[in-house]
């Protein structure tokens, strides 16, 4: 058992070390009040330990009760559209190849103009995107690693946005293919998130855009569509005519662009030709004619 020895000079603890020894039951000092016995320096506590306070106002008890509100996310300022191109490839590489992540500057610039799954398609430099990297560190959503010699960076989309990996996922795909149907959102995220229906990925764009602010929005259909499309707005809001008619990814090929699906085009014929020719020696070593199904 302990025991507070509170307001007594040199003498009185004396005398009652004494008494402690001689007496077999212990005798407690005379406590002071509550106040003195401990020094308080918070106003609203010390009004707790007066006398007359209700029990029903206790602050001490309303204190420890109460709930710290959560600190509101900062605002963003609205984003380039490189700089949204940076934070989708960042998250779509950390899904697709874990091994590689965190990303490189040229890992992520290849990325970056990458020619499949982009609309529109980009050709910036290593120094334009490692401008938009400095930006977007100053808003914490990219860190840099320290792991490694060579610098590598990751996405901290999630955090920051305070945001499901659901959401993530359906943000990083709007970033990298511009605005789509939410049929089309489910099956191109789906390296990123498996949705197990439509009904699930409107449910989190309809939790988006009810964000404040908000960070999707539902266009209008244009005739001829079947279903509306959606479009983020982390680059800032937008109109009508803003919004990119279904399409307008075709017109954004350059004349170089078309010149490589040519020559892959033409890579893939010749390599469909050599192995043509593989299969007719294989069956004519083995005495199989192939042009017998031909035959009525």
């Amino acid at each position: 058992m302990a025991y507070f020895v509170i307001g007594m000079g040199r003498k009185g603890i004396g005398e009652y070390r004494r008494q402690f020894v001689t007496h077999p039951c212990p005798i407690r000092a005379p406590l002071t009040s509550a106040p003195d016995m401990i020094r308080l320096t918070d106003t609203p506590l010390r009004a707790a330990f007066q006398p007359g306070a209700h029990a029903g106002n206790n602050t001490a008890t309303s204190l420890m009760n109460s709930t710290p509100e959560a600190p509101r996310p900062p605002a963003l300022r609205s984003l380039t559209p490189l700089e949204a191109r940076v934070i989708g490839v960042l998250v779509e590489k950390q899904h697709t190849v874990p091994d590689t992540y965190p990303l490189t500057l040229n890992a992520l610039t290849s990325g970056c103009n990458q020619k499949t799954a982009r609309s529109p398609v980009m050709n910036v430099t290593e120094a334009e995107v490692l401008t938009a990297i400095d930006s977007l560190k100053r808003l914490s959503l990219v860190m840099e690693g320290s792991s490694s010699r060579v610098p590598r960076f990751e996405h901290n989309l999630n955090r920051v946005l305070g945001i499901p990996t659901q959401a993530a996922a359906l943000l990083t795909t709007l970033f990298l293919r511009g605005p789509q149907t939410a049929a089309e959102l489910r099956l191109n995220s789906a390296r990123l998130h498996g949705f197990a229906d439509i009904s699930s990925v409107e449910a989190f764009l309809d939790e988006l855009a009810a964000n404040e602010p908000p960070r999707v929005v539902k266009l209008p259909r244009t005739p001829g569509e079947r279903e509306s499309r959606w479009m983020h707005l982390l680059c800032g809001e937008i109109t009508l005519n803003d919004a990119p008619e279904r399409g307008a990814a075709d017109e954004s090929f350059s004349p170089s662009e078309f010149e490589a699906l040519k020559a892959e085009q033409k890579q893939m014929a010749e390599e469909l030709t050599r192995l043509r020719a593989l299969i007719e020696r294989m069956a004519a070593e083995l005495g199989i004619n192939l042009g017998e199904d031909e035959a009525p």
